[in-house]
């Protein structure tokens, strides 16, 4: 079945291209369910987990302050010993994601979590960077949510700042570098419908997909 995951900047269609992606590919989206599977092994309420989730803008900052790891000024982050409770949180994570890839988990399309980074570059996974340029993704998220512009400015540039912060303290690496995906589209470029079309296909070109 194999794992598609999908690394979404802010305003980059992600939460529109995974689900679709996953139809095509008849396979399971994994997003909400991952917390509250996290929730679940380590007996807490699903609001607890969900404010420490990579994909929670308030939760990554609330993760990424109790680490001391806020972003500096040069976009990178102040590291310093982190705390057991957020790093339960990121372990939980990654070993549901092994399960979703492994064979009797029955693979999917994973939205964030850095799954990419979890998963690494095995052969029956595709790692996939979704971005664009900073005011073309403004304009997408204002078009897709209707929301001031300004608002959604300040949400985005949290977002941004929040996820990689989050991804450089727990896997010392930049979220939005090539080198750790296969395929890097500027979705803000592109219909949805045409970023669809090219993940799928790189999707089976390495075999992922409901037989």
């Amino acid at each position: 079945m194999g794992v598609v995951t999908l690394s979404a900047a802010y305003g980059s269609g992600g939460p529109e291209i995974g689900p679709a992606v996953a139809g095509r590919l008849g396979l399971p989206f994994h997003d909400r369910v991952i917390p509250v599977k996290v929730a679940g092994r380590l007996g807490v309420p699903i609001e607890e987990a969900e404010a420490n989730d990579e994909t929670v803008v308030t939760g990554l900052w609330r993760m990424v302050a109790s680490l001391g790891a806020m972003p500096d000024t040069i976009g990178g982050v102040m590291p310093s010993p982190g705390i057991p409770d957020a790093r339960a949180f990121r372990e939980q994570t990654e070993r549901v994601l092994t399960e979703i890839a492994a064979p009797a988990g029955g693979g999917g399309v994973v939205l964030g979590r850095a799954a990419a980074l979890v998963l690494g570059d095995r052969p029956d996974v595709l790692n996939v960077r979704l971005g664009g340029r900073r005011e073309r993704r403004l304009e997408a998220a204002v078009a897709r949510y209707g929301r001031p512009a300004d608002e959604l400015r300040r949400e985005m540039d949290a977002n941004d700042r929040a996820r990689e912060a989050y991804v450089r303290h727990f896997y010392r690496v930049d979220a939005s570098a090539p080198r750790n995906y296969h395929l890097v589209i500027d979705s803000t470029a592109l219909p949805l419908e045409t970023v669809v079309d090219l993940v799928v296909t790189a999707a089976r070109a390495r075999g992922i997909g409901a037989v």
